[in-house]
């Protein structure tokens, strides 16, 4: 073969790998709550084209598992990730903790009220009208929420009153249009609305830490991996702080 025609034919086989490698898209399947983090990291981002799906960690883990084309999967807690790993969709070994959050008790723009985050509180006297979080027992804010309401002695006269959402994001757009007088959400989602303030934060001990694990779907692909670790880089660090998250040391 002339020498000419096979500098072609390696030059076009370059180009073909390189839009191959251009074309390739990753689903990343994320919590909610992480929206506006993962949708600017993913814009950022100089390797595979990220599409980012957003929705609660239940209905995520719960489409993976039917077969949903997931290359990564961050939840907004352990037990749907468990729920994967449980089910083989995830290996045993692939989840880390990749952030942290808080949780905290929101109230409508200027309608906040006055509460002590401790047993003996009558928090169903505090305020009238529904408290809006995510479904209890399903959601992980609702999960989170649940808990501490529990451990603070509050869940019982509160329950009755309890409006769950499809997802954290339901909760927050419930509060801020006023529809719901009280909420509890992450620290993250109050911090991205001006039509909500922050009554209070749940005190740590009164819940599970709020953690997001992420892991690769299925076979570890390189790209996957790739993104996964440029979202513990100084540089993803500094965007999901201004979004109010922490970024849990590996």
């Amino acid at each position: 073969m002339p020498r000419c025609l096979a500098r072609a034919l390696a030059a076009l086989l370059l180009s073909v790998v390189a839009a191959n490698a251009q074309a390739e898209t990753l689903r990343v399947y994320a919590a909610a709550s992480l929206t506006d983090a993962i949708g600017e990291l993913a814009r950022r981002y100089d390797g595979a084209s990220v599409k980012p799906v957003f929705a609660a960690s239940s209905t995520l883990a719960k489409q993976i598992e039917a077969g949903a084309p997931a290359d990564v999967f961050i939840s907004a807690d352990r037990k749907w990730m468990d729920y994967l790993v449980e089910r083989g969709r995830v290996a045993r070994d692939a989840p880390f903790d990749l952030l942290g959050n808080a949780l905290v008790l929101i109230a409508p723009r200027g309608r906040g009220f006055a509460v002590r985050f401790e047993p003996g509180f009558a928090f169903a006297d505090a305020f009238k009208g529904r408290l809006c979080t995510g479904e209890p027992g399903v959601v992980p804010v609702g999960i989170y929420a649940q808990d501490a309401l529990s451990r603070l002695g509050w869940w019982d006269a509160i329950r009755p009153r309890i409006v769950g959402t499809d997802d954290v994001r339901a909760a927050l757009a419930f509060v801020a249009r006023g529809e719901c007088p009280a909420g509890i959400v992450y620290r993250s989602d109050a911090a991205i609305s001006a039509d909500v303030e922050i009554v209070g934060a749940f005190p740590e001990a009164t819940h599970a830490p709020v953690v997001y694990p992420a892991a690769a779907v299925g076979s570890a692909a390189a790209a996957a991996r790739a993104f996964l670790d440029y979202l513990r880089t100084p540089a993803a660090a500094e965007v999901f702080a201004r979004y109010g998250f922490t970024l849990r040391t590996p």
